[in-house]
């Protein structure tokens, strides 16, 4: 496929599933039923923190951390003290993510909103950055704080060659403005144009059937050679062909 004919049938399919419809059935529902800003933040966070596997299992394990927190995450985490956590010690989350990884993000979560009112400056791009590669080491830097607590495992280090899937879902949810009503836009500090694609097993399958990379691992570095391709077919919001690639692999229409 030559390069102008795969970009137009990747805006295609970015158009097909970038819609309102898409919302239900994927993580982002969680956030979605939120209207404060902090509120978002917090519900969009935690939901992509733990989203690995069967979908419908994320969005269920979801559901029961805002559960948790009352369904007010904000005003949760701003008035929780430890104490109130100790029912978390037996609990079940998703996964490999359980209930003290739980109570240390709530805790990680209440320090940094104690330091500012919005998450979006702990993520914000420093001049002559083009991505977010450093921008994710510090943020895990002042999330993670001196803490050694194994919760620590499932927040992804780009300086350890992570792809950083989950964050950058997390940031695609928060920076991407396209008003068609599926990500947020609710950070007005970072631009579009420096996201990535979120990398996985799925989108990188697609990604090389389609010769947009060529590496085989699925790390920062085939982020980075994504990133090539795909800022060339829109510079200022790369990141659109999340859609395109994700609903190929879902629709197994390729």
């Amino acid at each position: 496929m030559i390069i102008a004919d795969l970009k137009e049938f990747l805006d295609e399919k970015a158009d097909l599933y970038n819609n309102p419809d898409f919302i239900d059935n994927d993580p982002i529902a969680i956030p979605h039923r939120f209207s404060l800003k902090q509120d978002i933040e917090i519900a969009g966070f935690l939901t992509a923190t733990i989203s690995w596997g069967n979908r419908k299992s994320i969005i269920n394990d979801a559901e029961k951390m805002m559960s948790f927190m009352e369904n007010s995450p904000y005003d949760f985490i701003r008035n929780v003290e430890e104490n109130d956590l100790k029912a978390l010690e037996k609990m079940s989350i998703h996964r490999t993510f359980n209930g003290g990884d739980f109570r240390e993000f709530i805790l990680n979560l209440k320090r940094l909103y104690s330091q500012n009112n919005t998450l979006e400056n702990f993520f914000l791009i420093h001049d002559s950055e083009h991505n977010f590669y450093h921008a994710l080491h510090r943020f895990r830097g002042n999330f993670i704080g001196e803490d050694l607590h194994r919760s620590t495992k499932h927040v992804s280090s780009t300086y350890k060659n992570s792809s950083a899937k989950r964050l950058m879902m997390f940031l695609r949810w928060m920076v991407r403005k396209d008003r068609k009503g599926v990500d947020f836009g609710l950070w007005q500090n970072i631009d579009p144009k420096y996201l990535s694609v979120p990398l996985d097993v799925h989108t990188g399958n697609i990604s090389r059937k389609l010769n947009l990379i060529q590496r085989k691992q699925n790390d920062w570095k085939t982020v980075e050679e994504m990133d090539v391709p795909l800022r060339k077919f829109n510079a200022e919001d790369p990141a659109l062909y999340d859609f395109a690639l994700f609903g190929l692999g879902v629709s197994r229409d390729f």
